[in-house]
């Protein structure tokens, strides 16, 4: 579903901050070689992901969904000079690409990726983070989020992607729709929790912002 007529988008994108060379390099690499490109979060939004960690300047990033480390590289750009970005990811055969990438960028020696299972490795860290996104699977946002907020300092910003989830979050879910089930949980649960304030952002496929309080 688009939220913006694709003119509209257009003009958007022509009137924002373009994307480094590194970045267009790793984004058509993506749509050439990998199975579902569009993950990527692209040009437009992660200009607002490096714009976000600029203003913030955070010392410790959580990523939850590194992908081809696309997100991974536009967080980075706001990281204090002594910072890191901890970004994490299940799917081995995606390394490659993260670390050729990486490898190449002016954060090469702050990004460190694990690989596993987001909730286990999360248990395990004994950081405090300032900024965090989840880009993962959908079913375990909730779970995520939970996880997350303990270890996040005051005024620390949670960024959640997809949480439109194409429209379908207005719908009633078919009861085998977990994705789609989780998402209006999770929404929900964001709006409700006093422990944090949100925004919900019609930007690509629904970007919330979540503040610490």
């Amino acid at each position: 579903m688009d939220f913006i007529s694709a003119p509209l988008q257009n003009y958007i994108a022509q009137h924002s901050q373009q994307e480094p060379k590194i970045l267009q390099d790793l984004n058509r690499e993506t749509w050439q070689k990998v199975l579902i490109p569009r993950m990527l979060s692209g040009a437009y939004q992660g200009r607002l992901l490096a714009l976000l960690s600029k203003l913030i300047r955070p010392k410790t990033i959580l990523e939850i969904g590194t992908y081809t480390g696309y997100s991974a590289l536009c967080l980075a750009e706001g990281l204090a000079p002594d910072g890191a970005l901890h970004t994490i990811d299940h799917n081995e055969e995606l390394a490659s690409i993260q670390q050729k990438y990486f490898n190449k960028s002016a954060y090469k020696n702050k990004i460190k990726t694990y690989l596993g299972e987001a909730l286990d490795i999360i248990e395990n860290f004994e950081i405090k983070f300032d900024l965090a996104f989840i880009d993962a699977d959908k079913v375990n946002y909730p779970n995520y989020f939970k996880a997350i907020v303990p270890k996040m300092n005051t005024g620390g910003l949670i960024l959640s992607d997809n949480v439109l989830w194409s429209g379908k979050v207005l719908q009633q879910a078919d009861a085998k729709d977990k994705d789609t089930q989780a998402l209006q949980n999770y929404n929900k649960l964001l709006n409700d929790d006093p422990r944090v304030e949100s925004i919900l952002l019609p930007i690509r496929d629904g970007l919330m912002l979540t503040r610490v309080k």
